[in-house]
């Protein structure tokens, strides 16, 4: 899968004074009306960002909020936005702006702040008082953490959560029952039964104890649960094939296209998953690579999906709340995170050598409480294990087959976990360099990145089809087709059902072309909008138009310019072949090259049907 450049979102960051101590709340203030919670959203081995948020649980207006909490050494705060934040040694107080003091009934604010070190907050004070909004009793100590909740009894409607005891000096009172970050119950047992749900849908439980003083203790790790009925978790219907299409994080800039196309265009009704991308790789761990555009731009009433506007203090913005708006609207689809992609597979191969720590970290994003109901799955895009992509990997040829072993392992059965793999299907080339005939009977599906195979890095052509469903005569290398990549990968053992046929959903050209027939010379790529040598349907469709077929793919010569890409009459004959070879579907790259009324998706829909 191409990473393509995007603008990056500037941000105006506060640089801190790490001396001088805000002073704190006097008694009066220290109220019990309000929560103050943190979550670590990005750990990059050595560093970290974090975040705070206030939340005024009261009935009345709070008028400024102080937060105070210990470090232990070795970790720090290095800069921090919306608050104040000072320090004294290893004791840390952060406090508000003069315009996000004041909070009203039911609202809540966050700050965050970049750190260093591997350490977690303790001993936290909100306006002086307990942080969790319950009583802090001097000499006696909040209960410890519940065990992490298991799930049984799971129906269409109901799942039956238990889990092991806190502790706590004087006694434990009860528990708080939290489903996907709210209270739904409070018992006095460790298990519960939680009932009225919706059938098919993700679900996800922590725990949170309370002493006999009233003072509740940290939360629990949580479980995910996804109630029976529906369908099956995201694996389709027997016979339904898969169109599954990419859509970018940063396409949010320049591109301007944003979830809700999804919606206008009717792309939405036709789709069954959708591929977010591209989550980092980072020192061997997965992260959210641009968090504005993941969880903190905000839309308006007229840019959303719900038609609603995003407000300022909501937990979740951006493009995960859209696609949180987004299955809601369209149940059908699923949604997977996808990490890697050409710019970021570097990562891969630190990641190969502690799979397990990586699996763990992946899952860590995944499941993270504000969007926990987003995803219901991970991608694997590797560019390439144990080949070169824009970077040589030399983790072996099991690392990739370790990697999808260990992802299972830490995912379970009820998420799907897929990989974006090469379409090389030469002899010794990289399908021959990484185990995927071992590596599928973990994952649920590969996309083969079959697109390309020629382009304009060859300045001088030959002009050939970037990508061609069949070989042909005079094929610059032999194997670099979409016929001989699904037949190699079958002869190694991949079930056809696991495997989906690539499209792009754009061209490749030169420029400095005589011949219109393909296999032409040039001098060069020719231009396009964001990138030489590359350019969207959308736009060919008009200033390009395609004047013939060749090896499967539509080409066009236009003045001294040769582009070849799918056309909806290609995008038919393509689909009729996967269904003939019994492929599980088809995807694409990317959504925002289509035409506003999303015909390239349509043709992927009705060719499959």
């Amino acid at each position: 899968m191409r990473f393509r450049h995007r603008a990056a979102a500037g941000f105006a960051t506060l640089l801190l004074p790490l001396s001088g101590l805000v002073a704190l709340a006097s008694p009066a203030q220290a109220a019990t009306s309000a929560t103050a919670t943190y979550a670590k959203t990005q750990d990059w081995g050595s560093g970290f960002e974090g975040k705070w948020t206030v939340k005024n649980t009261g009935t009345t207006n709070l008028s400024s909020w102080t937060i105070e909490w210990d470090f232990p050494s070795g970790t720090k705060v290095t800069s921090a936005w919306d608050a104040t934040v000072t320090n004294s040694g290893d004791h840390w107080t952060a406090k508000n702006l003069g315009w996000n003091g004041t909070l009203a009934p039911g609202a809540s604010v966050s700050f965050g702040f970049n750190g260093s070190g591997s350490g977690s907050p303790s001993g936290c004070k909100l306006n002086g008082g307990s942080c969790d909004g319950g009583p802090e009793v001097p000499g006696d100590a909040a209960p410890s953490a519940p065990g992490t909740p298991t799930a049984s009894d799971i129906t269409d409607t109901s799942v039956k959560l238990s889990w092991s005891a806190a502790t706590d000096d004087k006694g434990v009172k009860n528990y708080d029952v939290l489903r996907d970050g709210a209270k739904v119950a409070t018992v006095t047992g460790t298990s519960y039964t939680n009932t009225g749900l919706t059938k098919g849908t993700d679900y996800s439980y922590t725990v949170q104890a309370r002493d006999t003083a009233d003072q509740t203790g940290p939360v629990s790790g949580a479980v995910k649960v996804r109630t029976t009925g529906g369908d099956d978790g995201g694996q389709p219907d027997p016979g339904e094939k898969v169109n599954l299409g990419y859509f970018t994080e940063w396409g949010v800039y320049g591109r301007n296209y944003h979830v809700k196309n999804l919606v206008t265009s009717g792309s939405a009704s036709k789709i069954t998953h959708i591929n977010y991308a591209f989550g980092n790789v980072k020192n061997g761990q997965c992260t959210v690579d641009d968090t504005y555009a993941a969880y903190d731009k905000a839309y308006t009433a007229d840019q959303s999906v719900s038609g609603q506007a995003d407000t300022w203090d909501q937990p979740l913005r951006g493009n995960f709340n859209q696609l949180r708006q987004l299955k809601a609207k369209y149940p059908h689809i699923k949604v997977l995170y996808s990490f890697g992609g050409w710019t970021y597979s570097g990562g891969f191969g630190q990641a190969a050598a502690n799979a397990a720590a990586f699996a763990k970290s992946c899952k860590q994003v995944v499941e993270d409480p504000r969007w926990a109901d987003v995803f219901d799955g991970i991608d694997i895009d590797w560019e390439y294990p144990n080949a070169c992509g824009l970077t040589c990997d030399t983790s072996g040829p099991a690392a990739f087959k370790n990697l999808s072993q260990a992802l299972r392992a830490e995912f379970g059965k009820d998420y799907l976990i897929t990989a974006a793999i090469t379409a090389d299907g030469s002899e010794g080339g990289k399908i021959d360099a990484a185990d995927y005939g071992g590596a599928a009977q973990y994952l649920d599906w590969y996309n083969v990145m079959t697109y390309d195979y020629f382009g304009a890095w060859d300045k001088a052509g030959p002009t050939n089809p970037h990508s061609p469903l069949t070989s042909f005569a005079g094929i610059p290398k032999e194997g670099f087709n979409s016929a001989a990549a699904i037949a190699k990968l079958k002869a190694k053992g991949v079930p056809a059902s696991k495997l989906l046929l690539g499209i792009g959903f754009y061209g490749r050209g030169w420029t400095g072309v005589t011949q219109s027939a393909p296999g032409g010379t040039a001098t060069g790529p020719a231009a396009g909008t964001y990138e030489a040598g590359i350019e969207d349907y959308k736009i060919l469709k008009n200033t390009c138009p395609a004047t013939g077929t060749f090896a499967g793919t539509a080409y066009a010569h236009c003045g001294t310019n040769w582009w070849s890409y799918d056309t909806p009459a290609t995008i038919n004959t393509k689909m009729a072949w996967a269904k003939n070879q019994g492929l599980g579907g088809a995807f694409f790259w990317e959504f925002s090259g289509d035409t506003a009324n999303g015909e390239l998706v349509s043709a992927i829909n009705n060719g499959l049907k």
